[in-house]
């Protein structure tokens, strides 16, 4: 799970790298709670942009970020609310914006998660390792740039179809880029190119998100706790909250939904698909085109046993609605609609998946029959930022968007949702899915049957992932004690 065994000779090493590149490791608490930031740290970042390879801006790996490009500070977690007159359903929908992370994407803090456990143990040695980042396009972004932070050598692995936009940026910062063979389904042919990796012979640390428990504990405490707050400042008197719809991709970001049934115990996890690859609605395959959630398997870190609902999404919508979203048809039919000018203006912090959940959670609201004070939360990974060449590409091959398009997409893909292509898990239901880390995990990638059986049986298994948060915070800050920045800023 998360091992927290020191290596003292490495981490001597990545001691003295991080004070030669000028390093301090904010804590996890930092990242949940930016009010414990030191004053100096905050005082610098005046003077950053959010995207610059610049140390300081690990500080800036929270959903606290002030909503500007250039020397924001931290505040309270921007989200946008969507209005029926866009949903079609009574229910509040709540989203948290990834946008403003460094890289643009959430991601950020999931490369984050899985990276800080090893450097500051010496499980990680950035003087001699090079680190590999598989992905299908976000996550590894997010990886070069701590790379790149940390001056150590990155590998970044992602499908050959993802957006330009993805390739472009990493074409700086990366050391190295690996594409495999097809696009956001291939995930099977990112972990074959990580076996070729490790049976190369050189000297490599593989952060496989979809396995890495620091993904899941970074999510479970940052996000899920960004969500609450959201949640309570939000909701009004005599909501309920209801669930928190999140594409399962790499089983991190729908972690959060175990930190908010701990603090709403009655609320529901739904977790979204493509139709067009149904793994966790029918053990299926095939291709889609929603960009950043992944499929074909089920994560190694997905809590399955607290997933209540699938729901599957036309890949065929968020495509359709991100030309709603943004063409100058599109954002003018919706302000005939009823949409505030603010609102319009913010609809490019979305990016294909985010519009993915939203759909997602337009049909959870309509399977529960929610009304108007019902609460759904869920999550805008990145932003149309790295869409922009799949917009020109839908323009050229089908046409400027007209009004009358613009209306029949409304009414088809978020309108016109229904209940079909979801299926509300039983406990046998929730088996059946959690079975399927069998045949990646252990078949494939040198997991232990008695582990997958942990994960289902051992009530605990869980909760000691993210029980060890205190004890990895101390491990951050008597790391930053030996680099010894952090007194010389105060």
């Amino acid at each position: 799970m998360l091992d927290l065994t020191v290596h003292e000779e490495p981490l001597q090493r990545a001691v003295q790298r991080a004070r030669e590149k000028n390093i301090i490791i904010p804590t996890f608490k930092q990242q949940r709670d930016p009010a414990l930031v030191p004053a100096p740290v905050k005082a610098r970042l005046k003077e950053v942009g959010l995207w610059d390879l610049n140390p300081i801006n690990l500080f800036r790996i929270t959903w606290h970020n002030e909503p500007v490009a250039q020397g924001g500070g931290f505040g309270p977690v921007t989200y946008l609310e969507f209005p029926p007159e866009l949903t079609g359903v009574k229910a509040r929908i709540l989203a948290v914006v990834g946008k403003w992370f460094p890289t643009g994407a959430h991601k950020v803090g999931a490369a984050f998660g899985c990276l800080v456990p090893r450097l500051v143990t010496g499980q990680f040695d950035p003087t001699s390792q090079k680190a590999v980042w598989p992905s299908t396009g976000n996550y590894c972004r997010g990886g070069a740039y701590d790379s790149a932070l940390l001056g150590c050598e990155s590998i970044a692995i992602l499908p050959e179809g993802m957006s330009a936009e993805r390739f472009e940026w990493l074409q700086k910062v990366a050391g190295e880029i690996i594409k495999t063979p097809g696009s956001e389904s291939n995930v099977k042919e990112i972990f074959d190119k990580c076996w070729e990796l490790r049976n190369s012979g050189q000297s490599l640390s593989i952060f496989n998100q979809f396995e890495e428990f620091g993904n899941y504990l970074w999510h479970y405490e940052i996000t899920g706790r960004a969500m609450e707050e959201v949640l309570r400042t939000a909701m009004r008197p005599g909501d309920e909250f209801r669930g928190l719809v999140s594409a399962t991709g790499s089983g991190g970001t729908i972690a959060a939904g175990d930190y908010l049934k701990e603090v709403w115990p009655h609320s529901k996890i739904a977790a979204s698909e493509a139709t067009q690859c149904p793994t966790l609605l029918r053990n299926g395959f095939g291709e889609h085109r929603i960009e950043g959630i992944g499929d074909k398997h089920v994560p190694w870190i997905h809590n399955v046993k607290n997933t209540d609902l699938v729901v599957a999404v036309d890949d065929e919508g968020p495509i359709s609605v991100l030309r709603l979203l943004n063409e100058p048809a599109g954002r003018k039919y919706l302000a005939a609609q009823g949409l505030s000018t603010q609102l319009i203006e913010r609809l490019s912090w979305l990016g294909i998946s985010c519009v993915g959940n939203l759909a997602a959670a337009i049909k959870m609201a309509k399977w529960y029959e929610m009304g108007e004070q019902d609460v759904i939360i869920t999550v805008l990974t990145d932003s149309l930022e790295m869409y922009h060449s799949r917009l020109r590409e839908l323009n050229d091959s089908r046409g400027p968007l007209t009004e009358a398009q613009a209306a029949a997409t409304h009414a088809r893909y978020l309108l016109g949702l229904g209940t079909d292509e979801m299926e509300e898990l039983d406990y046998w239901g929730k088996k059946r899915v959690h079975n399927l880390k069998y045949y990646t995990w252990v078949e494939q990638q040198g997991k232990t049957y008695e582990e997958i059986q942990a994960q289902w049986h051992q009530k605990d298994y869980w909760t000691r992932v993210h029980g060890r948060l205190d004890e990895l915070d101390a491990l951050i800050d008597e790391f930053n004690n030996r680099v010894g920045l952090l007194k010389q800023l105060n």
